[in-house]
């Protein structure tokens, strides 16, 4: 009994997206998308925990866009309390992309102070796009508690995500200005730089700050 062509094709498509090879992985994925199936999402969500390759990963998500958000969000949501990092992270990178704010929820303060900083960041991505309007100060205060972390990425992610929030974030800022850490208050000032001037550029904001820091002052003070 020959197999319907549409069946063929599912069948193709998801043994593609399990191939050895990424070339075929990475045709698999937006194969995928373009003809979207419901059969398909399990198969995406699961792959996204544990695809090795970014741009897989990227088509994966994409893939996951373009199916009913009704099916794919509660999936997506379950992945977020995974045990596995990227199931975490790649979750969260699809909640922003799909931009569903019944998503807000599950942006929880542990996720946003994850233990792993690819968690972190993409929580703080999907957190200000699913923030609700009006909860925005909030949101600034739960980030304003992870400045000073990480290396150079992490931190040039944290402060774009808050300067995105606009100028609620300046109390926050502000208050971390006076933080015992020298890495927090440099971190501060150099997002109050960037807040102020954004053509200034991370690098020349964060050295300008560890300066004012080494230094002992603070804007306010010079």
């Amino acid at each position: 009994m020959t197999m319907p062509k549409q069946e063929t094709h599912t069948v193709q498509a998801l043994r593609g997206l399990e191939d050895s090879r990424s070339s075929v992985r990475l045709r698999a994925a937006p194969a995928v998308g373009t003809t979207p199936d419901g059969r398909f999402i399990d198969k995406l969500v699961e792959r996204c925990a544990i695809e090795p390759e970014f741009y897989v990963r990227e088509m994966l998500s994409w893939a996951l866009t373009r199916h009913s958000a009704s099916v794919t969000v509660p999936e997506l949501l379950n992945e977020v309390r995974s045990e596995r990092a990227q199931a975490r992270s790649q979750a969260l990178h699809t909640l922003s992309k799909i931009g569903d704010r019944q998503a807000w929820p599950a942006i929880t303060r542990a996720l946003l102070s994850d233990a792993d900083d690819e968690v972190a960041r993409s929580a703080w991505r999907a957190a200000v796009v699913l923030v609700p309007e009006g909860e925005e100060p909030e949101l600034a205060a739960v980030l304003s508690t992870q400045l000073g972390r990480g290396g150079r990425e992490t931190q040039l992610s944290l402060s774009r995500v808050l300067i995105a929030l606009g100028e609620v974030i300046s109390p926050s800022l502000r208050a971390a200005t006076t933080d015992l850490d020298p890495r927090v208050r440099a971190h501060a000032l150099a997002t109050e730089r960037l807040l102020r001037d954004p053509d200034a550029g991370f690098e020349f904001a964060i050295e300008e700050a560890k300066r004012v820091v080494a230094l002992g002052r603070t804007d306010q003070e010079e």
